[in-house]
């Protein structure tokens, strides 16, 4: 795993004088951590743009003008809530460009993820009684035994020695978790992995096919559990539906089982492979955890900080003149908010390039914007720190001489916008 601190970042123009940075750029994207924060000190917001754009985004990277976008209503995620002015979905133009075919592109666009208002509201209210502090604090025992019995199998999984923690088990534990909660069969888990590496990938029209199989899959699986319900969160958002259409449509009830299970085991996996690949190359506070396991809430909060895997925000709208700095967003303007940059804000963190296991305070306060802030804070963010949490606690307990199986240069990383994680995490369990 590349450490974090070091500076990129290259330049590719300028628009009425604010130099116009390439976000899709190979050096950017192999250190976000150290290349925005260099962009961050030289200008509070910039302009970014990569393949797909017709024009340049703003870009914001400290700490206070982030939590700014995040949580003023004066930038919108819809821009059609953008009034007087007619907007263009840069979204459309990206995911056309992915080969989503259009009668599709609703359960990518539509999603609680991309609503405002109202609208925001009622979709949230929805499924939030299923991430309440309550609700997850019930779901830990379930947590830890999934957990056990991935770390019982783990070794089988092992090549002369060596075994991918990402494959067997960072990423096999959140989809378990979030497919059991939302009532995905068993059988049809493995199904989601593969369509989950389709959208994610990069290849021209790859994520197309993926798609419409992920919503023709749910639609089937909406009729099943409408002919024999039980009581997952499936079967409360089909009652939703059933009971009162105008509180759920066809096309949102799917959309929100696609976000809920994409969402809810794309992060927590890769927080759980950065965070342990982090651990490993920062023997200190590998040891210090194991001395004081009382530190894991404090550590996975710094783990996502440090090293979380989420660099920047869905784009907003700004929907009137809003002043950032010396700048202005403009009526109807793009902005994304990058996360990874307002992480290591100086401003707001002391020694931000530290990893400190024991930074935070109390384990239950989250200072960090790794999960977002605002209105659309990770509606999951309990869970996946609780599944941080348990994972990190137990897969070190039961394997003290945990140790990477080849050099921290060494550790592959699938290049994506705005993502950072790794392709595998090859260790030795000792």
């Amino acid at each position: 795993m590349s450490t974090p601190g070091t500076t990129s970042g290259t330049t590719s123009g300028t628009t009425s004088g604010t130099t116009v940075v390439d976000l899709f750029d190979p050096e950017l994207a192999s250190d976000p951590f150290g290349g925005y924060s260099r962009l961050r000190e030289q200008a509070p917001m910039t302009r970014g743009s990569f393949p797909g754009l017709s024009s340049p985004i703003w870009i914001v990277m400290r700490y206070e003008d982030v939590k700014t976008v995040l949580s003023d209503r004066r930038f919108v995620n819809n821009p059609a809530n953008v009034p007087g002015a007619d907007v263009q979905n840069i979204r459309e133009d990206l995911i056309e460009a992915r080969g989503i075919p259009r009668e599709y592109a609703p359960y990518v666009l539509d999603s609680v993820l991309d609503a405002d208002g109202d609208d925001h509201l009622r979709l949230r209210r929805l499924v939030s009684r299923a991430f309440t502090a309550r609700r997850v604090a019930e779901l830990r025992p379930r947590v830890e035994a999934i957990t056990e019995d991935l770390l019982d199998r783990l070794p089988g999984h092992a090549e002369d020695g060596v075994v991918d923690l990402i494959e067997h088990f960072a990423y096999p534990l959140p989809i378990t978790v979030i497919c059991e909660l939302v009532g995905i069969p068993e059988e049809d888990r493995p199904r989601w992995r593969e369509w989950g590496r389709g959208l994610f990938s990069l290849e021209p029209g790859a994520a197309g096919e993926p798609l419409r199989a992920i919503v023709d899959y749910i639609h089937d699986l909406v009729g099943r559990r409408r002919a024999e319900p039980t009581g997952d969160l499936l079967t409360g958002l089909i009652r939703a539906h059933d009971e009162d259409g105008d509180r759920l449509s066809d096309t949102e009830l799917v959309t929100m089982v696609l976000t809920l299970v994409l969402a809810g085991h794309e992060t927590t996996a890769h927080l759980i492979g950065n965070g342990t690949a982090a651990l490993l190359t920062h023997p200190g506070q590998l040891a210090a955890l194991r001395d004081d396991p009382g530190l894991l809430p404090r550590a996975v909060h710094e783990l996502m900080r440090w090293c979380g895997p989420v660099q920047g925000t869905r784009i907003r709208y700004a929907a009137e003149d809003v002043p950032i700095g010396d700048l202005t967003v403009r009526r109807g303007e793009p902005v994304m908010a990058v996360l990874v940059s307002a992480n290591y804000d100086p401003r707001r963190f002391d020694d931000p390039e530290r990893l400190d296991i024991a930074r935070e305070s109390d384990g239950h306060k989250e200072v960090h914007v790794g999960f977002g802030h605002g209105l659309h804070y990770c509606l999951g963010a309990a869970l996946a720190r609780q599944e941080g949490e348990v994972a990190f606690g137990a897969l070190l307990r039961r394997h003290p001489r945990l140790a990477l199986a080849v050099a921290p240069e060494d550790l592959g990383r699938q290049f994506l916008p705005f993502s950072w994680r790794l392709t595998r995490l090859p260790v030795r369990l000792g």
